[in-house]
């Protein structure tokens, strides 16, 4: 496999659609501290029964951040894009909603 080809057919895909995919990509990789602290910082307030929507909202926008950057910054993307944003979002919801659920039954189980 050429790699110059590979990344030149890479780079083009950034430049159709006027995304970077560097900046994605560091957004992408960048918020994953931040999306695992809020997240715990939400479960935590769920246990102690402490308002949670400041980390609610938080957990939720790391969470979608490399995809807000390509829904602001994206030009003439096609509709399947958005369509595949929607549902990782959604699945990502779920899956979170489903782990926070885990978290906080193992804390009425312990006590």
């Amino acid at each position: 496999m050429d790699i110059d080809a590979l990344y030149t057919w890479f780079m083009g895909l950034g430049a159709e659609y006027g995304v970077n995919p560097f900046i994605f990509g560091a957004i992408y990789v960048g918020a994953i501290p931040f999306f695992t602290l809020s997240l715990a910082w939400l479960v935590r307030n769920l246990k102690q029964k402490k308002p949670a929507v400041l980390p609610a909202l938080l957990t939720g926008f790391f969470f979608i951040s490399a995809y807000l950057y390509l829904i602001i910054a994206g030009r003439n993307v096609p509709l399947w894009v958005y369509l595949f944003i929607i549902l990782l979002v959604g699945f990502g919801a779920w899956s979170t909603i489903k782990k926070i659920s885990k978290q906080i039954s193992k804390t009425g189980e312990s006590r």
